[in-house]
């Protein structure tokens, strides 16, 4: 177990590594700079002035002089200065993390609260009304995207009932109750959203395990169905479930921009997107090798706990 974990380790960072770069030179082909979104419309600002703030940055060196030294420094953990404040990029990364991690811990358990019951009672009554019914809202929840979703959540509640969820964010030791106003919206969109997917997963796999030998096997024997289901087959056909629950969190981290921007969380994601506006490179270099290392982290802890649901999976 130690060598494959340590193995999984060694490997992914080659993979963190061309992360890093691709975004690094990625940034760069974007026209302007932080200066360039920071005092475009600002006539007192001479063209021999932002020459000036430019060298005293770094921006006018090459890419790849640049790159040596944030590479290094991102080797040992310092992301270098945002260009727009000049504070430490890990101080607001540090800030929004928490929050964006808090959102897609309970996005994740409320798409697993919904998606493996209805994926359960849809296999168990296939081609009945409740499976058509489930299927039908698996697939509006895969179409209809996150934005909308939260459009539609912010805009409804305002115009039927007069009430919008609090701006902001407010810690749950501190102010339970707005905590939950604030973050309970983005988390049920973001939820009903993914539980499609674990639907249909687990309902395929299900359906799968049901057919095998061991499963007729054990009803012969005069098993009931819940002895049935929940004992033997759930547990083996769930593998499959787990890595849609695993790749679902690792994209949560990173994905649920859109919707931190609609309710106003600030998270890791607003911080990535406000940063590609003002053209902040090292800002957003920085979250994105934050998040493809918990990526990499995720989906090493989703391969462990294969083992625990299927004995057969072996790691030397």
């Amino acid at each position: 177990m130690q060598r494959y974990i340590a193995t999984r380790l060694v490997y992914s960072i080659p993979v963190l590594v061309l992360v890093a770069t691709l975004v690094f030179f990625s940034l760069r082909l974007v026209p302007g700079d932080v200066l360039t979104a920071r005092f475009e419309d600002d006539s007192r600002i001479t063209p021999e002035t932002l020459e000036a703030i430019r060298d005293e940055l770094g921006i006018n060196e090459p890419a790849w002089r640049q790159y040596l030294p944030w590479m290094g420094g991102a080797i040992r953990g310092d992301f270098g200065d945002s260009l727009l404040t000049g504070r430490p990029a890990s101080e607001a990364i540090l800030r929004g993390l928490p929050i964006t991690l808090e959102i897609a811990l309970w996005s994740t358990i409320v798409s697993i609260l919904i998606g493996v019951p209805a994926g359960i009672v849809s296999a168990l009554w296939r081609h009945g009304v409740t499976d058509y019914v489930a299927r039908l809202v698996a697939v509006l929840g895969q179409s209809v995207p996150n934005f909308v979703l939260a459009t539609l959540f912010v805009l409804l509640p305002a115009l039927w009932w007069g009430w919008s969820a609090p701006i902001g964010y407010e810690n749950l030791l501190s102010a339970p109750k707005p905590h939950f106003q604030q973050l309970g919206p983005a988390v049920l969109v973001l939820g009903f959203s993914l539980s499609a997917s674990i639907m249909r997963m687990t309902r395929s796999s299900l359906l799968e395990v049901l057919s095998q030998e061991y499963v007729l096997v054990a009803r012969s024997k005069g098993l009931g169905e819940a002895a049935v289901v929940f004992r033997h087959a759930l547990k083996n056909a769930f593998i499959p479930v787990l890595t849609t629950v695993g790749n679902q969190l690792g994209f949560l981290i990173g994905g649920s921009v859109i919707v931190e921007s609609v309710f106003g969380l600030p998270g890791l994601g607003q911080l990535v997107l406000q940063s590609i506006q003002v053209r902040d490179y090292t800002q957003v270099q920085g979250a994105v090798v934050l998040i493809a290392l918990g990526y990499v982290l995720i989906n090493l802890v989703i391969d462990l706990s294969y083992g625990w649901f299927d004995p057969r999976v072996r790691y030397e």
